[in-house]
């Protein structure tokens, strides 16, 4: 029997968390970009511990100034992808902000952080410490780029294995 699971993937505006659920589910990348305006449902079935799962996976519009993720879309989600671009480091400050923010309003559910756009090497803005910092707070951390696939299924399979290990709800 397959079962469902709601994933969530959160972050700042632009920091291709629409671009990585089109490489994860369809193996495509676009260069267009279209800003997401509220959610796009997306899914695909994995294989997780001899068990298939359905994923159904939630694309949040981006967190700025001028809107907010809504803890009510994490309401249900048995985990979620906090995407993080790595060529601005201010969208980091944004997913901490996230983070702490979602845990306070839905509680402790897992998470993998996921630095994006790893393939903008010359553009890259995270310091190690700064990488350090996530982990020292217990975050997951997988580096991935949607343009070249790097890292997008292990950020999943990641998230797949902790709702596991916590036993998260199955939808």
């Amino acid at each position: 029997m397959t079962r469902k699971c709601k994933v969530c993937l959160i972050g700042a505006t632009a920091v291709g968390k629409t671009s990585l659920v089109g490489r994860y589910v369809t193996s495509i990348f676009s260069e267009s970009y279209h800003t997401t305006i509220g959610v796009k449902i997306e899914s695909r079935v994995v294989t997780s511990k001899d068990r298939e799962v359905d994923l159904v996976i939630w694309d949040l519009s981006g967190e700025d100034e001028f809107q907010n993720v809504q803890p009510s879309y994490l309401r249900g989600a048995s985990g979620y992808l906090l995407v993080i671009d790595s060529s601005r480091r201010s969208t980091l400050d944004v997913a901490m902000t996230l983070e702490s923010r979602l845990r306070a309003a839905v509680g402790v559910i897992p998470f993998v952080a996921v630095l994006n756009k790893i393939d903008l090497v010359a553009e890259w803005q995270l310091a190690p410490a700064d990488i350090e910092t996530m982990r020292s707070r217990g975050w997951v951390v997988v580096r991935a780029s949607a343009k070249t696939g790097e890292g997008v299924d292990e950020a999943f399979e990641r998230l797949v294995d902790r709702m596991a290990e916590e036993r998260r709800p199955w939808l």
